[in-house]
């Protein structure tokens, strides 16, 4: 059993810390939010729609995806 580092869970996602991604909203969520894929994670973006060219700060991460949100800078 690996533990810590990528081992059997796959790479680790984007980090938080305040650190802005640009990317691009690809499709959207079953609650209506957008979704992005950022470093292979998918993340879901509230308050976006297919298109929308974002900035976007990581707020929580899980296994395979991960929530944030829009940075206005």
């Amino acid at each position: 059993m690996a533990v810590g580092g990528a081992g059997a869970r796959g790479p680790p996602g984007p980090g938080g810390g305040g650190k802005g991604y640009g990317t691009q909203i690809g499709g959207i969520g079953r609650g209506g939010g957008g979704l992005a894929r950022i470093q292979n994670f998918v993340v879901f973006v509230p308050g976006t729609k297919v298109g929308d060219q974002v900035k976007v700060r990581i707020t929580k991460v899980h296994r395979r995806m991960a929530f944030g949100e829009v940075v206005n800078d």
